[in-house]
């Protein structure tokens, strides 16, 4: 099993309103490949903080439908595990930030992926590789 970032679902779904570069195509590209398998039953693993992100840039950038039916989406997954985060949870997301210079949601991820034992993540993110996790972008 692998954490998912949300920049994998914002990468798959959010569509450009002008021209972009090769590079984000190509991690488009990608997220849609991972999402693919997601909805093929690979199983993953996420926090709600992760969702609600998701949920923020939708509505901002689609609209609020858009970002509801997703979100939905991703709860009622059986094979989406999304994790509660604590306010402790966020205390200690705070000093590993701090840390290892990653913002507070990379570290939360980071966090919850050593809470659980998994090693490679989704995601376009390079503040990830500042950690001790595998990367994976295909």
């Amino acid at each position: 099993m692998r954490f998912i970032d949300a920049n994998v679902f914002l990468y798959a779904v959010v569509k450009p309103k002008k021209e972009v570069k090769k590079e984000i195509l190509e991690r488009k590209k990608r997220s849609k490949q991972i999402l693919l398998r997601i909805e093929n039953g690979e199983e993953v693993i996420t926090t709600v903080v992760h969702i609600s992100e998701v949920a923020n840039i939708l509505e901002a950038k689609v609209n609020l439908s858009t970002a509801l039916n997703f979100v939905e989406s991703l709860i009622l997954a059986g094979n989406i595990k999304v994790l509660p985060v604590l306010y402790e949870d966020y205390l200690k997301a705070l000093l590993i930030a701090r840390e290892k210079k990653v913002s507070v949601n990379d570290a939360l991820a980071y966090l919850k992926m050593r809470e659980t034992g998994i090693e490679e993540i989704y995601t376009f993110d390079n503040h990830f590789r500042n950690l001790d996790v595998k990367v994976v972008q295909e």
